[in-house]
């Protein structure tokens, strides 16, 4: 008998539990409609149709603390910016998380202001070369690595669709080096400058 209470009971902690974080995450109609709208537009799974080039100053200039309504249009659209991978960390949602800058820095160098970019599941799973460990080779990211790079982050171009993280607003602490909270996400395409070349190269799933 206690055992069997003790498992009913585990089972409804794990019900709540996943009831909570499918709510968090967006995929429950108790969510809020940003948050909903938010995770709708991270699963996104379609090639933009067209692409903008855009620059980190555009990007941080977009507006800021509307309503859904009002972001809505602007996130339908996608980008491409041009820049360096400063750090790569694996996101607790299966995200592979990227921070872009718009110079190159070493790897011994302190983290600088950045954008952020997103490698969601939905590109990355079933992929060879977008894996974490290639995509780390392929950018020379200075931190989150395997490796100190000697000559630094590798110059690359992310294309995708315009995301607005309404969850980081704030930009006023001194400790937050995120600039904005406009992403790219889902990143879409890939692209590594070739020296050899003098031009950009698509890095293939």
């Amino acid at each position: 008998m206690i055992l069997r209470v003790a498992a009913t009971g585990s089972l409804l902690v794990g019900i709540a539990v996943s009831g909570y974080y499918l709510h968090f995450i967006g995929k429950l109609p108790t969510a809020s409609l940003a948050s909903r709208h938010m995770r709708d537009m991270k699963d996104r799974i379609e090639e933009p149709p067209a692409v903008e080039p855009t620059t980190f100053v555009a990007m941080t200039s977009l507006p800021k603390d509307l309503s859904v309504a009002e972001y809505s249009g602007i996130d339908r659209r996608a980008v491409s910016l041009d820049g360096y991978i400063q750090r790569m960390v694996r996101a607790s949602d299966g995200d592979l998380h990227l921070e872009i800058v718009p110079e190159p820095h070493g790897p011994g160098d302190a983290r600088v202001h950045y954008m952020t970019a997103d490698i969601t599941p939905q590109w990355h799973r079933g992929s060879d070369s977008w894996r974490y460990g290639r995509l780390v080779e392929q950018y020379h990211a200075t931190r989150g690595g395997v490796t100190p790079w000697e000559q630094g982050a590798r110059r690359v171009r992310l294309s995708g669709w315009l995301l607005y993280d309404y969850e980081y607003p704030d930009f006023t602490s001194p400790t937050n080096r995120r600039v904005t909270s406009w992403e790219i996400h889902p990143v879409t395409r890939i692209e590594v400058w070739d020296d050899s070349l003098g031009r950009f190269t698509e890095y293939p799933r």
